[in-house]
């Protein structure tokens, strides 16, 4: 235990060490000018002052009140020594966080209990902040630990709407990629381009409920076909519903919205404008663009220029024309996520 002694009487600073040297653990630090010991503090963490009240340059009241703004000692115990026993200098200390005074002369047995006392008090402190920390990691394991099972089901959600749905494949990381370039062209935090990216695999998951007949049916859908398909966001919605995570909300609001129109003719609520939630705007640009450019078994892949024509003349009936805007700013990223997905290369860092 580093116990700092600060008094700019030097004789002062060989008393007080030489009466501590007996103490179990502990090494002392003697400085006899105020400034220098603060600089000491600045590079060192004591676990004791014995601060003198009456120094040139800098009293023990301002020493003590520079000493506090460093953020490192804050709860570092300092007994004040004074030749002064006034009670208003003790008040004074007081309210300046001096934990303890001794008043010169100084009697060895008093010291000495006084400094245990207060290292006992430093000991404790040193202890409760380790716990702190211990406590702190474990919650940041604990964290990433949840954080993994929550992308392990959702990645396990994906994939079973993967196996019902053929044509759900490298099209989920295509579009979930589009929909992270959106989010990012819209300024979007990293933190929100990365929840979108991982949510958005999950928009087709209520698939799963629709019967095969009608998901896997080769043609058009008849009108009692196609009222039962559009179900889908909704089922989706109630599979995610119950899901705590951030994941899962998102993925929640996503597989709800992301067939909703900005004109109000979407479904399955006609939700209109910005009444349908961002993330669920953003995947529908993501989701039919990557549809449109992508081989199916009922026709061939559009060209990305045809695709992005599309776009924009449905903008600001199917899609939200500011976000059609940014979504088209940068072709380039466009056509590396088309054919690094189509030629099996994971875009994930796009």
């Amino acid at each position: 235990m580093n116990i700092l002694i600060i008094d700019d009487d030097r004789t002062n600073l060989a008393l007080f060490s030489h009466l501590l040297k007996d103490l179990p653990d502990v090494l002392t630090v003697e400085v006899s000018d105020p400034v220098e010991a603060l600089e000491w503090c600045r590079s060192h963490e004591a676990d004791l002052l014995l601060l003198d009240y009456m120094m040139p340059k800098m009293d023990g009241f301002e020493f003590l009140q520079q000493f506090r703004i460093l953020s490192r000692p804050d709860c570092v115990p300092v007994i004040m020594i004074t030749a002064d026993a006034k009670t208003a200098v003790k008040h004074a200390a007081l309210e300046l966080s001096a934990n303890d005074f001794l008043t010169k002369p100084v009697n060895k047995a008093e010291l000495r209990a006084r400094v245990s006392n207060m290292l006992s008090l430093r000991k404790a402190q040193l202890m409760q902040r380790e716990r702190a920390r211990s406590l702190s990691d474990e919650v940041q394991v604990i964290g990433a630990k949840l954080k993994a099972n929550e992308h392990t089901t959702g990645d396990l959600l994906a994939k079973a709407a993967k196996l019902r749905d053929p044509e759900t494949g490298e099209h989920l990381l295509r579009m979930a990629s589009y929909a992270r370039l959106l989010a990012a062209n819209l300024n979007l935090s990293t933190q929100e381009q990365n929840d979108i990216f991982d949510a958005a695999p999950l928009h087709d998951i209520g698939k799963i409920g629709i019967p095969d007949s009608i998901l896997l049916k080769v043609g058009c859908l008849n009108e009692e076909e196609l009222k039962i398909m559009r179900t889908h966001p909704t089922i989706g919605a109630q599979i995610l519903a119950n899901g705590d995570s951030t994941l899962m909300k998102n993925a929640a609001v996503i597989a709800l919205s992301h067939h909703e129109k900005f004109d109000g003719n979407g479904y399955p609520q006609r939700l209109a404008g910005e009444d349908i939630p961002l993330y669920g705007r953003i995947v529908a640009i993501a989701d039919v663009f990557d549809a449109l450019t992508s081989n199916r078994p009922y026709k061939q892949a559009w060209s990305m220029q045809r695709a992005m024509q599309w776009l924009l003349q449905n903008a600001g009936t199917h899609f939200d024309p500011v976000l059609v805007a940014a979504f088209l700013r940068d072709e380039e990223k466009l056509l590396q996520i088309h054919d690094g997905f189509w030629d099996g290369v994971n875009c994930h860092e796009l």
